[in-house]
């Protein structure tokens, strides 16, 4: 089904066109859901900050055309992902949009995770789980570009408009997770930080840990052996196709 299989195990899919059907989450034995339930909050007891809110969990990914993904998706709220703690249990794969940020000279930016976050220290892309739509809005290519919008503001200060953003490449992890990679316009690195700055600022005047604690500018995958602590398994490949690696 893959194109390529860079390093880590991970997929990367070239997309043009995405399609998205909603489906039913598959029904979850008594003894799963107590289990769940009891690793959930023994994580919430651990971090205060965890919340059960509402996101979308992947419920199939396929290619059905060239160029053309399949993607259904299934209403779960952070719970669900309890699963994965949970001996013999099968937990959905998470579903989230993420951003390629360029710099006006051919970087990409990457950021590190706060430590009250559920991946403290992990360097990743901008970005977040995929929430579900609400009120009747359908859940389309023009929902997720928004969506990733909505990332880059409230975690980079950066206001990119949706129809800015381009679907760039599909990743599908070593765990299965699937992410939709969306690359925004270039700016200058002083344009980024200074935003950036502003942004962590803002939420500590609102008495909240910003969620991400620390930004790097790569040009080449190398450079992210500087980066000490964990990194998402998506990253080198993502931080190698955008800087022309092979």
């Amino acid at each position: 089904m893959s194109e390529r299989l860079p390093p880590a195990g991970v997929d990367l899919f070239d997309v043009e066109r995405l399609l998205l059907t909603e489906a039913a989450e598959p029904p979850l034995p008594p003894q799963d859901a107590e289990a769940r339930d009891r690793v959930w909050n023994m994580a919430v007891r651990a971090n205060p900050a965890l919340f059960d809110g509402p996101v979308v969990a992947c419920r199939g990914l396929k290619r059905t055309g060239p160029r053309t993904l399949h993607l259904s998706w299934v209403r779960v709220t952070y719970r669900h992902y309890a699963l994965r703690r949970v001996p013999g249990a099968t937990a959905l794969p998470s579903l989230f949009v993420n951003v390629v940020q360029p710099t006006d000279d051919g970087r990409v930016l990457v950021a590190r995770m706060s430590p009250s976050t559920a991946a403290p220290g992990r360097w990743q892309l901008p970005g977040g789980s995929l929430e579900p739509p609400q009120g009747g809005a359908v859940l389309d290519e023009p929902a997720l570009a928004g969506q990733a919008a909505r990332e880059l503001v409230e975690e980079l200060g950066t206001g990119a408009a949706p129809e800015d953003l381009k679907l760039w490449v599909v990743t599908r992890g070593e765990n299965g997770s699937v992410g939709l990679t969306y690359l925004a316009p270039a700016l200058p690195e002083a344009t980024l930080r200074a935003d950036f700055t502003a942004a962590a600022a803002a939420e500590c005047a609102q008495g909240r840990e910003p969620e991400l604690d620390d930004i790097a500018l790569l040009r080449s995958p190398d450079e992210l052996a500087v980066l000490t602590g964990p990194h998402a398994d998506y990253l080198e490949p993502i931080v190698r196709r955008f800087s022309g690696c092979r």
